[in-house]
């Protein structure tokens, strides 16, 4: 490749090809990095900070319920045919009861489970899930006693090799409210 003097043209120049093609570079990378952001936009944020504030208040009223009916379970997930498995134990034992394993960063992965009470052994509630649920999962077992909802809610490791314990932890954030 012959050398490129003063008196020939930019374009037979190295430099300002290589000026080019870092800005270039950086343009497209730019343009990629804005379609992510768009196409894929932050769940976890939320705008409405008063709403979030009143369903807080709501949940610790309902898990203070759940103390105050000294309501404590045990929930089993069974790998092989997809079980849940909920022994409740406390003053309240409804018809029904809500299992929710709420994923904290995927929404996706959220699953939600009825449970009903069986006949044959008291304080014991059957429910089925459709897949396999494991890793890091807010746990949230609802029920309902005299119209009144009562929640108990707890951050679990989920394996299906032991049982979880709801119900034993103290209620965080509501230390003003008991009376």
């Amino acid at each position: 490749m012959p050398v490129a003097t003063a008196s020939s043209p930019w374009y037979k120049h190295i430099w300002p090809w290589i000026i080019i093609g870092i800005l270039a570079f950086s343009t497209t990378l730019t343009l990629a990095m804005v379609t992510i952001a768009v196409k894929n936009p932050d769940n976890l944020v939320n705008d409405n900070y008063y709403e979030a504030g009143k369903g807080i208040n709501r949940s610790l009223d309902r898990e203070l319920l759940a103390q105050t009916l000294k309501m404590h379970a045990s929930v089993h997930l069974d790998e092989l045919t997809g079980e849940a498995d909920v022994r409740l134990v406390g003053d309240s034992q409804p018809e029904t009861l809500e299992l929710n394993l709420i994923s904290p960063t995927q929404p996706e992965k959220d699953r939600k489970v009825a449970l009903t009470r069986s006949a044959s052994e008291p304080g014991r509630y059957i429910g089925q899930l459709a897949d396999k649920v494991e890793g890091r999962r807010f746990v949230e077992v609802l029920g309902e006693d005299k119209g009144q909802t009562w929640r108990l809610f707890e951050e679990e490791q989920i394996s299906h090799d032991k049982d979880l314990t709801l119900g034993d932890e103290p209620l965080q954030g509501a230390e003003d409210l008991k009376n």
